[in-house]
Parts: structure tokens; C-alpha cells; sequence
């Protein structure tokens, strides 16, 4: 069974329409690639209320991963990461380690990167920076991860509903 994913795009420029939004469309493309299933598609202003109500919905719709897409950087409308804290029950900051070590031997900068990543209900959360290289390189570093992680997670899914 194929796995399902939902992006986020975190931007006051895209969501006012005056910027396309690239980076999102480059994690769709890859993951349609590995087989992915999309299921939820939206765009935000970097806002911490609006980008948590998009994740819950993601979730909501089945998505078992959710990528976000910009607000992590340094700018003082950047709260992406501060949003997805609120949301997530549990962290998983081995993900966000990895995607800065492995896109840190590419370029320095990605160490600037305050993107977090966890789990909130039955989805796996990953906030990814604003730009398409830099979103194809964070999915590169955690693809090898992700089918492990996720089955796991779904696992735990079909567990409690059998207990029920």
C-alpha cells in the first residue's frame, strides 16, 4: 500500500499569489516519483495559526506524511517550526539532525535551517526550507528513512484500532 503525503507551503508571497510556489511543487514531483500518494495540497501566509490548522487538517485527511515548505529560516514572519511544536505529541529531531548534517556537506548554510520535525496523530511532520534545490536535498537525506519510519508508524495505527 502506497503511502500518503500532504504539502504545506509556508509563504506570505505565494499565498498572496505574487510568487509561485516552486517548492512545493518540487516534493510533490519527487514523491509521486517513490510511489507517494498526495492527498492534501494548500498554501499559507507565515502564519502560526493558519499553518497549524493546515497541518490538522493534513493529518486529517490521511496524509501519514506532511511536508512543510518555508518559514524556517531567520525572518521574524519565519514560524513554521514555532507552529509544528504546538501541534506534534511526540518530536523526532533525529529526522531534522540528518537533513542538516547531510545538506550541510552540500552547503554551510543549511545549518541555519530551524525546521523540526514530529509525529502528530498517525502523520509524520518534516518542516523543509523555502527553496527547490534545498527541498530536494532535505528529501534526499531522509528518503531512506521515511518507508521504515512510516510503516512503523502505521503499525502502531493498526494496532490500536485492533484493540478497540
Amino acid at each position: 500500500m502506497p503511502f500518503t503525503f500532504a504539502v504545506i507551503t509556508c509563504s506570505d508571497r505565494s499565498a498572496k499569489g505574487e510568487r509561485e510556489d516552486l517548492s512545493g511543487k518540487e516534493i510533490m514531483n519527487l514523491l509521486k516519483d517513490q510511489g507517494f500518494v498526495d492527498v492534501y495540497y494548500k498554501i499559507v501566509p507565515d502564519e502560526k495559526e493558519e499553518i497549524k490548522k493546515a497541518i490538522v487538517e493534513a493529518a486529517n485527511s490521511g496524509a501519514n506524511l506532511i511536508l512543510t515548505t518555508g518559514g524556517t529560516g531567520f525572518y521574524k514572519r519565519d514560524v513554521t517550526p514555532e507552529a509544528t511544536l504546538e501541534i506534534v505529541q511526540k518530536q523526532t529531531p533525529g529526522i531534522s539532525e540528518l537533513i542538516r548534517y547531510e545538506t550541510g556537506k552540500i552547503n554551510k548554510r543549511s545549518y541555519l535551517s530551524r525546521g523540526v520535525s514530529g509525529i502528530y496523530e498517525n502523520s509524520l511532520i518534516i518542516n523543509l526550507p523555502g527553496s527547490p534545490k534545498a527541498v530536494k536535498e532535505c528529501i534526499e537525506a531522509v528518503l531512506p528513512l521515511l518507508e521504515h519510519g512510516l510503516n512503523i508508524l502505521l503499525e502502531n495505527e493498526r494496532e490500536c484500532g485492533k484493540a478497540e
